[in-house]
């Protein structure tokens, strides 16, 4: 069970904060089933109740900084995902996005920035598919670092690019 004030990963909604642990108050809901309040920190005005026992959603802690920073040293080394036909493909980005797992979204980026190059060679532009994706797992997974590094979202794709190009070392504690 998460605590009050712990920063989780719900499912599409991303990192979440606990905000409360009880019963819902609300009629026709079971009062004897406890519920997580949750507070999605990237959508603005939003709550989340959820059953805590709840199997159908994913619901994990947020990966440490450590675990950030050895994701970040293996990005060359995560493989894209290989398949041709644009219909799986959307189906295997589908997939990879509601895992809710880090390195499936590092897939999703290397595979989609690997694409536009392509294309670009062709002189054609990123397809909706591969920007729509490329998009989502940027928010999705640059929320979660952001939080695991204590740093604003928006500085989490420099952070990549700098630790990549230093030496590699260990993670500031």
């Amino acid at each position: 069970m998460f605590s009050i004030g712990e920063y989780i990963v719900y499912g599409m909604n991303g990192v979440c904060r606990v905000e409360e642990i009880g019963p819902m108050s609300l009629g026709g809901v079971d009062s004897d089933k406890v519920y997580y309040t949750l507070l999605p920190l990237y959508t603005k005005g939003s709550r989340v109740f959820t059953p805590v026992d709840n199997q159908k959603v994913i619901m994990r802690p947020v990966i440490s900084e450590q675990e950030v920073c050895q994701l970040i040293d293996d990005i060359q080394n995560i493989e894209e995902i290989d398949v041709t036909d644009d219909k799986r493909r959307e189906l295997a980005y589908k997939e990879a996005v509601k895992s809710c797992d880090c390195r499936e979204l590092i897939r999703i980026i290397n595979t989609t920035r690997k694409r536009k190059q392509e294309r670009l060679a062709q002189g054609k532009k990123i397809s909706a598919c591969d920007e729509r994706y490329l998009k989502q797992a940027q928010d999705t997974l640059y929320g979660e670092f952001a939080i695991s590094l204590k740093i604003e979202k928006g500085e989490v794709e420099e952070f990549i690019s700098s630790r990549m190009k230093t030496p590699k070392m260990a993670p500031a504690s």
